[in-house]
């Protein structure tokens, strides 16, 4: 104990001391000019995040992520204990918007009882990627959790190559990312291949989209599907600019541009203009490629969405899985305004994005993946049962391979070498023991997953529907979920064929009953 409580100062005072080292670094000719008081008062500044991050803040009081929210992620990630004790310290009565799941006493959930039991949940989608519209490489995704579109470039290729591995030992998906395909996606993991509006990795020498290059790409490598990246929540609509400092001749060589040169990401594709030509492409890269080809996007105007839904419905071209991004995703570097105030929050842009679609009477047909904060139980569970067949985790995964929030992503001086492309810093991250934490971290959240679905009586995730979530309003009273998105009782769940094979496939063989003779009242 003694020991314990020397060392909290210690790790504080290390923590300061890293913090000053980078502030010094930072702005080491502007401090010369400055007297002792005006030296203390930046670097109480530089240091500010690590003061309330480890002394200061509450367990509920940090943004984005709180103390509680990283500790669980930490623990799962090391597989120590991530249980809380002593009741909850959220203030539950009083926060609008706070979701209560509500659990059943009878069910057709049959959990194992043995001992370990849920350590290793098998937890599919509840429906085939590519299967509605035939696509020739159409499959089951084994994890209903994958790994989100984080590029090399942005993140470090120790931490891509971390959380790749991490994917393969789960079971689970890496989305690429924007940045293209990298040497450090090809340790295992299946991939996602995404598609962004500067095409990096299927790119011809002017800069313009090569099929050629992406079925060379596609073919070489264990991609599953395609993802067009229309926008994503940090910064909607908005283009990209890596700086010529940071575009090392291997980045260059993934992403298909000069080296030592701006890259900049337009903020539109040049490959169609409109949900029409998106359409054509789309069906263009299925055929080519035999691959399911889904788009990725922020929620702002809903006409693009009424127009794409419209299309799909009358002309039977369309996409086969939508991925949207909450407003408060984080993994991209983005001015405050559109951190801040551009795009709706997942909570509210997904159930108008899944009415569209099911007004169309499409909801059946295509595979909604949610991305937003949903690496945490509580939030990945109302996105399931608003509609969500996946989600796909960010920043959360970030944090399982020692992301310590230092909100330092944008800088290159990420102190555990996550985001970054500091040699000096990246060579801290190893990936053989952080693709461990990571794929723990998966493993654990597919295992809560699967224990609040047990506990609301069904087999699945993706078979909680609306009527099991309530959401508080702050002032003692709720709103059940389906009412406060305008639900119908039938939405929010696949198509009764896919549930039947959901339920077969998750069958129990857990014993049950059995001890006492029925009454001549039972029932079944």
């Amino acid at each position: 104990m003694k020991w314990a409580l020397r060392a909290v100062p210690l790790a504080a005072a290390a923590v300061a001391a890293l913090a000053a080292r980078d502030l010094v670094q930072r702005d080491h000719a502007l401090l010369r000019n400055f007297p002792v008081l005006g030296r203390a008062r930046y670097l109480l500044e530089a240091i500010g995040p690590e003061l309330r991050q480890y002394i200061v803040a509450g367990n509920n009081e940090e943004r984005p992520f709180t103390r509680d929210q990283r500790r669980w992620v930490y623990a799962s990630a090391k597989q120590q204990n991530n249980y809380f004790g002593f009741g909850t310290d959220n203030d539950i009565e009083h926060t609008p918007g706070y979701p209560i799941i509500k659990h059943r006493t009878f069910g057709r959930a049959v959990p194992p009882s043995a001992p370990g039991a849920g350590q290793e949940v098998r937890l599919p989608s509840a429906k085939v990627l590519g299967e509605a519209r035939g696509r020739a490489r159409a499959f089951r995704p084994q994890s209903v959790v994958n790994i989100s579109g984080m590029s090399f470039g942005s993140l470090s290729g120790n931490a891509i190559e971390a959380l790749n591995r991490g994917a393969a030992l789960a079971g689970c998906m890496q989305n690429t990312g924007e940045g293209g395909l990298s040497p450090y996606h090809r340790n295992g993991g299946e991939l996602v291949f995404q598609i962004g509006t500067a095409y990096f990795g299927c790119r011809d020498e002017r800069g313009r989209f090569s099929l050629d290059r992406l079925k060379e790409l596609t073919a070489g490598a264990p991609v599953r599907a395609l993802e067009i990246k229309l926008s994503q929540g940090a910064k909607p609509s908005l283009g990209g600019l890596l700086p010529a400092a940071k575009v090392s001749a291997e980045i260059a060589a993934t992403r298909g541009i000069p080296a030592g040169r701006d890259c900049v990401s337009p903020s539109r594709h040049a490959e169609f203009t409109d949900c029409d030509s998106l359409l054509d492409w789309t069906e263009l890269l299925a055929a080519e490629t035999g691959l399911p080809v889904g788009i990725k996007s922020a929620v702002g105007d809903l006409g693009f969405w009424q127009d794409l839904a419209g299309l799909m419905r009358d002309t039977g071209r369309g996409v086969d899985f939508v991925t949207v991004d909450g407003g408060e995703g984080g993994t991209g570097a983005a001015p405050l305004i559109f951190t801040d105030s551009v795009s709706l929050p997942f909570q509210q842009g997904f159930p108008r994005i899944y009415r569209v679609f099911a007004e169309h009477g499409l909801h059946e047909q295509v595979v909604f993946v949610g991305s937003g904060k949903l690496g945490l139980p509580d939030n990945a569970m109302v996105a399931f049962a608003l509609g969500c067949d996946m989600v796909n985790v960010g920043r959360e995964a970030m944090l399982s391979i020692g992301c310590i929030q230092a909100q330092k992503c944008h800088t290159d001086t990420c102190p555990t070498g996550v985001a970054t492309q500091n040699a000096w810093l990246a060579r801290g991250l190893d990936p053989a023991l952080k693709s461990v934490r990571a794929a723990h971290y998966v493993r654990t959240l597919r295992r809560d997953l699967m224990r609040v679905a047990e506990a609301c009586g069904v087999e699945h995730p993706g078979l909680v529907d609306t009527t099991a979530v309530e959401i508080l309003d702050g002032r003692g009273g709720t709103i059940p979920l389906h009412e406060m998105y305008g639900y119908r009782p039938e939405w929010g769940l696949p198509s009764p064929a896919d549930r039947a094979e959901i339920v077969r496939l998750m069958a129990g063989e857990a014993p049950q009953g059995g001890s006492a003779p029925p009454s001549p009242t039972a029932v079944g």
